[in-house]
């Protein structure tokens, strides 16, 4: 839960190294939890046990005539809960610039989510339908949200939005029922220098307050990779574990820890062994960052002088400080429901401008790829369901359903607006749009006139339009797709291969099903051959293409991707450097010769054997 509104919040300094701890004392025994890593490098110190008092809610029933009470109690929580989110808004002007980015687009989310919002409706009609109290209603109202959230099917391109998109919902249905209980914040105020904070939870708001330059670390009983939380410790630069189990209740103030943000593992009172090993690794991290920066201001060039684009995938503006962080050379995949979500009205043109061309001008002339609205049933889109535009049952089968293009076809006012507010944007540098989902020529030529349209209307209008208009390409996500890609070439400016989907519908496994993950397989031999015809498709006519997905992320695949003849990956932000690394070591001639030989085989086993140089190995 975010920090009271008395907290003191240190001004930012530069990282340095936290103290040399002492050696514990003899007796206590090593104790070393595993979770997940979150944030890399090694951290070194005495436990500062941020212990939350808990806001308890017992389920009450009421009588109708205090209904009205009850709401204006909900009221009075939400005027406060505004009041503290403006204040931490406009406190983030002391935080590092990275964190101010990171952390005022979710404190924004949050203030929407505070006004008339899904939750603030629903929590309403509970108190006068079910008769209970406020805080019984705002608890009930977010777990049924969030819920419906994660049981929507998952997304394959976007796998970890269900987790933070109903972590939001929670969030701020607390930050309401510890206004409404009376219950006090967590402070973070007064933490000694060099110490690695221990609690079960961490909100992102609490991150935001962070000092990397007074912690060494920090680690938590709960939370994940890829969460808003995660993101802020990750932008901080500070080590991080998340999802240590039982990690408060062995960890005590005073205590030495080792947090291994790499390994994701926490070592309690740590033996001297284990403690030398650990300022080894401390001195280890820090030459690999070195070294990992100066990959930054170098080309991503083969050895043999090959250029390779790399850009980086975004999902929300709060990953902007990590892109720039990384070294990619642009936006290669800008995810737009993030404008759609978390609010009751669809964006409109003016709104929407505004956000593309603050996104553009960041990128400082790097280019910028914006992937139209890509709806499926498992993105739970609230706006779209009120306007109409989706029902509020999805398909029972969501990735075969109205989605992508398919949609916005059926919807051209969406669409156009849409398109509309990214040509005006792109006045401010580089930019691509992205058509999802498509599957035939005619969608293609279908979504042209329309563009088209769009661009003769604004013209009229007397908008200012770059020149050229930007290119308009298509993702290659089904292998209908990339088996008619030479076709499809022939309508669209430039393909981006969206590995993870194609590897879905090729295999036709639902990685997000324990019961059959197992056998989603991006080096599937017909996953692997429908990526080559899509790139020959493209490189017979000089088109330019590029892959996303998490085989562009990974590094072991980079020689056959390059083999394939595949010059440009856009992935997350924090494997842009190691891809790089791969890129630079890699020798073109080498790489396809290579791909051939991989090409050969007809089991994923041993093009594992080859790629991975392990059966069975990812």
């Amino acid at each position: 839960m975010a920090p009271s509104d008395d907290a003191a919040t240190p001004p930012p300094r530069r990282l340095r190294a936290a103290a040399a701890p002492t050696v514990p004392a003899q007796g206590s025994p090593e104790c070393r939890l595993a979770g997940i890593p979150v944030s890399p490098g090694i951290a070194i110190g005495p436990v500062f046990g941020a212990a939350e008092q808990r806001a308890e809610v017992v389920r009450q029933k009421i009588a109708a005539a205090d209904t009205a009470s009850q709401t204006a109690r909900l009221e009075a929580a939400m005027a406060q809960s505004r009041k503290q989110l403006l204040k931490l808004r406009a406190r983030l002007g002391v935080l590092p610039e990275d964190s101010q980015a990171e952390i005022t687009p979710l404190i924004d989310a949050y203030l929407q989510m505070v006004g008339p919002s899904r939750l603030v409706r629903g929590a309403r009609r509970r108190i006068s339908d079910m008769l209970v109290t406020a805080e019984t209603a705002v608890v009930e109202t977010a777990e049924e949200i969030a819920a419906a959230i994660l049981a929507m099917p998952a997304s394959d391109d976007d796998p970890a939005g269900r987790e933070r998109r109903a972590e939001e919902v929670r969030e701020i249905a607390r930050r309401l029922v510890r206004n409404l209980t009376h219950t006090p914040f967590r402070s973070f105020a007064g933490v000694p220098e060099g110490s690695v904070v221990i609690c079960e939870n961490l909100r992102p708001a609490d991150a935001a307050l962070l000092d990397p330059a007074r912690l060494a670390g920090v680690a938590t009983d709960e939370g994940g990779a890829d969460g808003h939380t995660a993101i802020m410790l990750r932008a901080l630069g500070m080590p991080a574990v998340l999802g240590v189990s039982a990690l408060s209740q062995n960890a005590h103030p005073g205590d030495i820890v080792v947090v291994d943000g790499g390994a994701g593992v926490v070592t309690i009172n740590p033996a001297p062994a284990t403690l030398a090993a650990a300022r080894r690794g401390v001195t280890a991290f820090a030459r690999e960052r070195q070294k990992l920066a100066r990959l930054r201001r170098l080309p991503a060039r083969t050895e043999d002088g090959e250029t390779v684009e790399l850009q980086a995938n975004l999902e929300i503006p709060a990953e902007l400080p990590l892109i720039t962080q990384a070294g990619a050379a642009g936006i290669g995949l800008l995810r737009s429901e993030f404008l759609f979500m978390n609010r009751e009205t669809l964006p409109d043109e003016q709104a929407q401008v505004e956000t593309y061309r603050a996104v553009i001008e960041s990128m400082g002339g790097d280019p910028v790829t914006i992937r139209v609205l890509d709806w499926g049933g498992e993105k739970d889109i609230e706006a779209l369901q009120i306007a109409g535009v989706v029902p509020e049952v999805s398909d029972q089968n969501p990735a075969l359903g109205l989605r992508g293009i398919r949609l916005l076809l059926r919807c051209p006012d969406l669409f156009e607006t849409q398109l509309a507010a990214i040509l005006r944007a792109s006045v401010a540098g580089p930019t691509r749009v992205l058509l999802p989902m498509v599957t035939t020529v005619g969608e293609v030529r279908a979504a042209r006139q329309l563009f088209d349209r769009v661009v003769r209307r604004l013209r009229r209008r007397g908008d200012r339009l770059p020149d050229p208009i930007p290119p308009l390409g298509i993702m290659i996500e089904t292998p209908g797709a990339a088996l008619s890609a030479d076709a499809l070439a022939l309508e669209a400016d430039f393909f981006a291969i969206g590995t993870n989907d194609l590897t879905m519908y090729t295999l036709a496994v639902d990685r997000g099903d324990s019961d059959v993950s197992a056998l989603y397989d991006p080096l599937h031999p017909a996953v692997l051959r429908l990526v080559q015809f899509a790139t020959e498709a493209a490189l017979r006519l000089r088109m330019p293409v590029s892959v996303c997905g998490e085989m562009a992320a990974n590094p072991r695949l980079t020689p056959l991707l390059l083999g394939l003849g595949l010059r440009s990956f856009s992935m997350n932000a924090s494997a842009v450097p190691r891809v790089k690394q791969a890129v630079r070591a890699a020798n073109s001639d080498d790489c396809v010769r290579f791909a051939r030989r991989v090409m050969e085989q007809g089991d994923p086993e041993s093009i594992r054997a080859l790629v991975l140089g392990q059966p069975g190995g990812d």
